[in-house]
């Protein structure tokens, strides 16, 4: 299948601070030299305890904001067959930017030629590229590359590597970004921002970084670039791709990124529909008792954002619950490991995130999120050794906290709004490919939420419920086909699709990047 993108996977590489950003040159381009230095700082020859691999990564920091000192840490895995028509290399690096460059410069008047739309002509084939987030305060490279898509996934010993056999850079080119700053190894030297930040700070942060990135890796420039990820990425994901959308039909040629989709997965998009749908799949698959239902039903109304003391009394009764089965799956054990880490990955209390009712709660903010239920912990000590950060160009600035999964240092969130429906709408509108996954076991952003929120939206269905096929003949799920937009359900995945069924993401993700419908028939 022809695939021709760069998968942006939510969280993002720097050089060391030390050296200019990429936004002290007012023409937009870095020279020649430059290019070829930053990549090689940020290259990652070998990390401690990783198998061979055959594909290229690269790590480290981007300045997205000079004079506050805000930097975002990134990491990146080149697709493991052509990642580009040429391979990256000092002797052929010159030429190839030439001929890149060049290559874009037709593009672009070819594009000024068209009236009313912004079109990105490509002459052959080239890897997507695919980025990847999470939810607010917490790490796509600890959850997204080592737990679920990324090529390795730190093992119990806390000493070695796996290597990931469904790992998404089989299909994409593909990046982390942790972002905002406070989260993981990105981090600003203005403590006031911690106390600033939002869906809105987060959007543009990230698409400073994107531009950045790509004048440091220019070769990568013309590839299709994508954007995917899960739980509060429902709103991270459509908030960036609606900035650069936006800033796509007047930006200079260096500054266009060629955004051709999105993907979630158990997304938080709409908190009314969110809302209403975890209680009801609680209830439907015999979580909560008929009492506790139908005392919220009573007692409380998820169109309003602040619940009344009566809502609060009925929704403990329903968060009570959680705290004994993973509300990230609710069919997995949960960690009983004796290791002297704190042995489940905690999200944090931030507050003024959405759902505005639920995220008041401890039980929405503080669950398990385990799939190897220990897994967080040998993320959490392999990523917090000197030797692994020193390989990664990470910790740089000597942070005074040690790294973790989810940040115990953003206190705050200033905006989330209630729904994110009207920015699907427009980019919908604009041509922008959607899929919404969702496992179909996840109580926390569950099935039921989802297709509520989808009916909201309104749009025309093509295609009514179709099961899809994975491997030996077997039902992956159902899909549902919009005018705009298309839904895929995974049966018997949970919150995190890609550690419950990597083989079904995988498969999901190519025919995503490909354009192409899931198998209606049996293989």
């Amino acid at each position: 299948m022809a695939s021709n993108a760069v998968v942006c996977v939510g969280y993002f590489v720097l050089v060391l601070l030390s050296v200019s950003s990429e936004g002290s040159r007012h023409d937009g381009e870095l020279s020649h030299g430059d290019i070829l230095q930053r990549q090689e700082a940020d290259r990652v020859v070998e990390l401690p305890g990783q198998p061979a691999v055959d594909f290229k990564q690269y790590a480290g920091y981007v300045t997205v904001n000079e004079s506050h000192g805000r930097a975002l840490f990134y990491w990146f895995f080149e697709a493991t067959s052509k990642p580009e028509k040429k391979p990256l290399s000092f002797g052929s690096m010159e030429a190839e930017s030439r001929r890149l460059r060049e290559e874009e410069r037709k593009c672009w008047e070819r594009k000024k030629q068209i009236s009313g739309r912004v079109l990105w002509f490509l002459e052959e084939e080239r890897t997507p590229c695919l980025s990847f987030f999470r939810s607010p305060g917490c790490s796509s490279v600890g959850i997204g590359e080592a737990e679920e898509v990324g090529p390795f996934f730190p093992q119990k010993d806390e000493q070695t590597l796996k290597l990931n056999p469904h790992r998404w850079n089989k299909a994409a080119n593909l990046l982390f970004i942790e972002s905002p700053v406070g989260v993981g190894f990105s981090y600003t030297n203005t403590s006031s921002d911690l106390y600033q930040l939002g869906d809105e700070i987060t959007a543009n942060d990230s698409y400073t970084f994107l531009v950045n990135w790509f004048k440091r890796f220019p070769q990568f420039k013309s590839h299709d670039f994508y954007i995917a990820g899960e739980s509060y990425a429902g709103h991270y994901v459509p908030q960036l791709a609606e900035v650069i959308f936006d800033n796509n039909k007047h930006v200079p040629e260096f500054n266009y990124i060629n955004l051709k989709g999105c993907m979630v997965g158990n997304a938080l998009m709409d908190d009314e529909t969110d809302q209403t749908g975890m209680v009801d799949y609680a209830w439907d698959h015999a979580v909560i008792s008929d009492r506790v239902y139908n005392n919220i039903k009573i007692k409380c109304n998820f169109s309003r954002p602040n619940p009344t003391q009566d809502c609060k009394k009925a929704l403990n009764a329903y968060f009570d619950v959680y705290y004994i089965i993973d509300m990230y799956n609710l069919y997995i054990p949960t960690c009983v490991s004796n290791s002297s880490i704190s042995s489940n990955r905690q999200h944090p209390v931030i507050q003024g995130v959405a759902p505005q009712i639920f995220s008041k709660f401890d039980g929405w903010q503080k669950r398990l999120a385990g799939y190897d239920p220990c897994a967080p912990n040998y993320t959490k000590v392999y990523l917090n050794r000197p030797d692994v950060q020193k390989a990664l160009h990470a910790n740089v600035t000597n942070i005074s906290y040690p790294w973790t999964q989810c940040s115990e240092i953003v206190p705050v969130w200033w905006d989330s709004p209630a729904s994110l429906l009207p920015t699907l709408k427009k980019l919908i509108a604009g041509g922008i490919r959607i899929w919404v996954l969702s496992g179909d076991t996840d109580g926390r952003i569950p099935v039921t939420s989802t297709r509520l929120t989808l009916n909201k939206l309104g749009l025309k269905i093509n295609k009514e419920w179709t099961p899809w096929y994975t491997h030996h003949k077997q039902v992956g799920g159902w899909t549902i086909e919009y005018e705009g937009l298309m839904f895929v359900s995974i049966r018997g995945a949970g919150h995190q699709v890609p550690s419950f069924k990597p083989r079904q993401a995988l498969q999901i993700v190519r025919h995503f990047l490909a354009n192409k419908k899931l198998s209606s028939t049996p293989f």
